[in-house]
């Protein structure tokens, strides 16, 4: 049995501009830190094509860094795209999950689906449902709507 997680979010953006903040490294490095009180590291390097690699390292001090590196499976702009995700946690644990993502037209929005499966224990995925994507859709979500305008802009 696999354990995985699905989630959805309505923002604010076409599916292209959705799908561009989503894997453009430069939009990425404004919506990973878009609301941190202070700035941490954020350095992201992507390589969007099948075969290609994205690798993400974020945290609040050298000292405290996560590591992410996605190959792309599946890339079909601005509809779907899928990777294979192995993460490093700053206390050296690492995790490989699959990722799959869909942008759909709703409204004058899009609707952002996430599949994420293989999770090693329940805990882990739900921790991911209530923080990692639920942060990760806020932090779009306000790049979507602030771009790289300031907060108070």
């Amino acid at each position: 049995m696999t354990l995985d997680l699905r989630m959805t979010r309505r923002l604010p953006a076409t599916p292209a501009e959705v799908f561009d903040a989503y894997t453009d490294a430069e939009q990425q490095k404004i919506w990973f830190s878009i609301l941190d009180e202070q700035p941490g590291i954020v350095e992201i390097e992507v390589d969007l094509r099948v075969g290609g690699q994205q690798t993400a390292v974020w945290g609040p001090d050298r000292d405290t860094l996560f590591r992410e590196t996605q190959t792309f499976v599946e890339i079909d702009r601005p509809h779907r795209l899928v990777t294979e995700s192995t993460g490093t946690s700053p206390d050296g644990m690492t995790m490989s999950t699959r990722i799959e993502v869909t942008f759909e037209t709703a409204g004058d929005g899009t609707l952002m689906t996430v599949v994420q499966s293989g999770f090693p224990v329940p805990e882990v995925r739900d921790f991911f449902v209530s923080e990692v994507w639920v942060g990760a859709f806020d932090r779009i979500e306000a790049f979507l709507i602030r771009g790289t305008k300031p907060a108070d802009a």
